[in-house]
């Protein structure tokens, strides 16, 4: 038996889903080996909490934002000791680093003599930051290293407070164009630029106003965003509403929470919106009057149950006879519930009915049969092999 799996297509045309919209035109550059902007994938950034002069404790926790997917992480820089710590975690991190530099321009140079693969400049809290950008310009253009211009509403420049009386959208997307009139005066336009605001409204508006306004590519952030509950929901309103209009070449998330839910948040923003294809997805009801069985506590088993499954696969856990068959069919793999047992379905056929018992069980086996089928042979530590491994979404 042959079995698709993957983003889903479309009924009929055997072609995945539509894109969301079509992308927005932007230059592309590269933060080290991730292009971002033009026609690359949208990538998904993350911060380290740890001290950054602890090289081994920033370089474990780079390991685990890596293995959840992160694709480009950041590293605060506020001190000597920080800087000094920079090569050693540059050369040494599986994915680009890029220097986070707020308040000393000295450290934007020691991040560039480094190694780091891109630096982020505040320009409203850098000490006479518009008297360096020549130095910086020229420095970042001899070590090919991009500069990330980020505005955000709570630094934001004193002389544009002043004029607008507060971080409105014209003035984060002034102060980011003015500070990239300046780079580009010297002829260095190797930029990627983020408005960050903690309110998604102020948000989405400054990022529509600044893809209107340029063509450098975007890094969307909603600053500040709180508690992982309150930031995801934040997060996914603004990213959704400005992905869904083209607009955005790089995410992070930002939550008071550990780093690793940050990449898991953003990765799963960009599979909704089918912009990375996705992983495991469990599709199951809410529940209601009609439901024959626990709904919440089975959806619950099987998510645990496939916790970490490397093949990308939907599976659809439904608990009655009005939207449980058919969207049992639509998923690689299914259960319709009810009356005590349930239906197992496979790419939209019934293949075995089981007790409610068994049901956690036969999804488990029926999904380690797949990868086999598909080549693939899953160690007991989840990692993967075989011919058909090529296919897995890392």
């Amino acid at each position: 038996m042959s079995v698709s799996l993957g983003i889903p297509t479309i009924r009929g045309t055997g072609e995945g889903p539509r894109p969301v919209a079509p992308r927005r035109a932007s230059r592309q550059i590269m933060v080290g080996s991730v292009p971002v902007g033009g026609d690359a994938p949208v990538s998904v950034q993350s911060m380290t909490t740890t001290l950054t002069a602890d090289v081994n404790a920033t370089l474990q926790q780079i390991a685990e934002l890596t293995a959840s997917g992160c694709q480009i992480v950041r590293v605060a820089c506020p001190s000597q000791d920080d800087a000094d710590a920079l090569p050693a975690i540059a050369r040494k991190s599986p994915i680009p680093v890029i220097a986070d530099i707020h308040f000393q321009p000295k450290y934007v140079f020691a991040a560039i003599d480094a190694g780091c693969a891109a630096v982020r400049v505040n320009p409203g809290n850098i000490k006479k930051f518009d008297d360096k950008v020549g130095e910086i310009a020229r420095a970042a253009k001899d070590a090919g290293v991009p500069i990330r211009i980020g505005v955000n509403a709570g630094s934001l420049d004193k002389r544009l407070l002043e004029k607008y009386g507060r971080a409105t959208p014209e003035a984060l997307v002034e102060s980011a164009l003015w500070e990239c009139s300046l780079f580009e005066e010297h002829d260095f336009r190797d930029i990627k630029i983020s408005v960050k605001h903690n309110d998604p409204v102020v948000m989405i508006e400054a990022y529509r106003q600044l893809a209107a306004a340029c063509d450098y590519p975007l890094h969307l952030g909603v600053t500040e965003a709180g508690p992982a509950f309150q930031g995801t929901i934040k997060s996914a309103v603004a990213f959704g509403a400005l992905l869904s209009q083209g607009i955005g070449d790089t995410i992070r998330v930002s939550l008071s929470a550990p780093p690793v839910e940050e990449v898991k948040v953003g990765t799963q923003i960009l599979e909704s919106l089918g912009l990375r294809e996705r992983g495991l997805e469990i599709v199951s009801c809410p529940s209601c009057g009609r439901a024959q069985v626990d709904v919440y506590t089975l959806a619950e088993q099987v998510t645990a149950g496939l916790k970490d499954f490397p093949v990308p696969l939907r599976v659809a856990v439904m608990g009655c006879v009005v939207n449980g068959p058919g969207e049992a069919r639509e998923a690689d793999l299914g259960v319709a519930s009810g009356n005590g047992k349930g239906q197992i379905f496979v790419k939209g056929e019934v293949i075995k009915t089981v007790p409610e018992a068994q049901i956690v069980e036969t999804l488990i086996e029926e999904a380690m049969r797949i990868a086999e089928e598909m080549g693939i042979e899953i160690a007991e530590d989840g990692s993967v092999s075989g011919p058909g491994a090529e296919v897995v979404v890392g």
